[in-house]
């Protein structure tokens, strides 16, 4: 839309010195042409815009200039708000508390209306991933490797990263970064990491793919599981993964028919509903099931 392209175009000549018609254009993904009927409106909306030709030219804004509050409308604002809030959550310091603080200063009345989304980003352990992002998040900035103890299904290591993202996603917070261990970009869960380090040397900025973190790349199946579960599990198939992932028989119970990426995952998971689940298929799970219980007898046997 072009008033999220003008904000946009307006943000970036803000936060710069200054841009060019070009790098604009290919920023907005637009023709420079639609960059330059951009600036007119933007002009023409008051704003004090300056373009200089030659070397060391450019698309600027007037030293001395504030954006007028008025150009975020109420809503805007307190989407805004929201964001801030959610990063507050987890944040080990009280930079988004004050940042929140300086924009309500002078705007009650252009934030009305209460709160409707609440935001928390944080977990039962918050002060443990609180430091941990604080760590990563300034190393990041300051371009500097770390190092950490990871713990992984596959056994303990220990990691030297250059870092580049901090990513919540799954309801757990994530790193995305090239290992110098692996030699290629990998994801790594805050919560499995300990003993971080920054580091005091630099690297340089490679180019950075965006880690691709759809269901299908991450969780692409492969065990089509078949299980029947009583009445009583429904609560927790509706909330992990659906209403659509089983159908109620005549006798009460939940016929399940689901694709699972992961067997040892799969397994741990039906374990947590004990004899609440009858898993028809795949044989193997059956089986791995089957002498899972046996050897947890024959432990407690032995006491």
């Amino acid at each position: 839309m072009k008033i999220d392209r003008l904000i946009g175009i307006l943000s970036v000549l803000l936060q710069q010195e200054g841009s060019t018609a070009p790098k604009l254009a290919e920023k907005f993904e637009v023709s420079r042409r639609t960059i330059n009927r951009d600036i007119e409106a933007l002009c023409e909306a008051g704003i004090p815009i300056q373009t200089v030709q030659g070397a060391g030219g450019g698309i600027r804004i007037m030293d001395g200039f504030r954006m007028d509050r008025t150009l975020l409308t109420s809503k805007d604002m307190q989407v805004i708000m929201a964001g801030l809030r959610s990063l507050d959550s987890i944040s080990g310091s009280h930079y988004y508390a004050q940042l929140m603080e300086k924009i309500k200063t002078g705007s009650s009345e252009f934030i009305s209306g209460r709160d409707s989304i609440l935001i928390d980003l944080s977990s039962w352990n918050k002060a443990f991933i609180s430091s941990k992002i604080a760590l990563i998040q300034a190393a990041i900035e300051e371009r500097r490797h770390i190092s950490f103890a990871y713990f992984a299904p596959r056994g303990d290591s220990v990691r030297r990263v250059e870092p580049y993202y901090l990513i919540f996603k799954w309801s757990s917070w994530y790193m995305w970064g090239w290992c110098l261990e692996r030699k290629d970009f990998r994801l790594f869960k805050l919560n499995r990491m300990d003993q971080i380090r920054v580091n005091t040397t630099n690297f340089e900025l490679r180019e950075v793919p965006m880690p691709d973190l759809s269901n299908q790349r991450i969780f692409p199946g492969g065990i089509e599981v078949q299980a029947l579960f009583h009445p009583k599990a429904k609560w927790r198939l509706v909330e992990e993964f659906g209403t659509h992932c089983f159908k109620e028989m005549e006798s009460g119970q939940l016929f399940f028919c689901e694709n699972y990426t992961d067997k040892d995952n799969l397994v741990s998971w039906l374990l947590t509903f004990g004899d609440q689940v009858k898993v028809m298929e795949p044989k193997f799970i059956r089986d791995e099931l089957l002498n899972k219980a046996k050897r947890m007898i024959e432990r407690y046997k032995e006491d």
